[in-house]
């Protein structure tokens, strides 16, 4: 859950990087809460206002971590804009988003050595 509270820390933080796991953590409980407002609304017999209203509000930080873990493989975060080519353009927008961290780059440093540190 500490990865879903890091994201909306950083609600509009697109430079540096991400890891792996804080993006498809966030990715993974947006994606829940989004089904399961969804589903209250369509309990209490209206629009899907509730999911709407979500969805907005985590669009900007989903955009931010999205652009985040792109720069961890060393990508820019233009790159995100291949999700407008349908099917294709996903496939390989996934592709590139699994991938493990890069060493250092010109984004910052590796995250992984970073948060490797205990924080006492």
């Amino acid at each position: 859950m500490h990865w879903y509270v890091d994201v909306l820390k950083k609600y509009a933080v697109f430079n540096g990087r991400a890891r792996r796991a804080e993006y498809w953590m966030f990715t993974l409980i947006s994606l829940i809460v989004s089904l399961v407002l969804f589903g209250v609304d369509m309990m209490l017999s209206i629009s899907p206002v509730l999911e709407a209203l979500y969805s907005v509000a985590v669009l900007l930080p989903g955009i931010a971590v999205g652009v985040r873990r792109l720069h961890d493989t060393g990508r820019s975060g233009w790159w995100l804009l291949l999700f407008l080519i349908p099917l294709v353009g996903l496939i390989i927008l996934i592709v590139m988003l699994a991938k493990d961290s890069e060493p250092p780059n010109q984004y910052g440093p590796n995250p992984k050595e970073v948060s490797a540190a205990p924080a006492w």
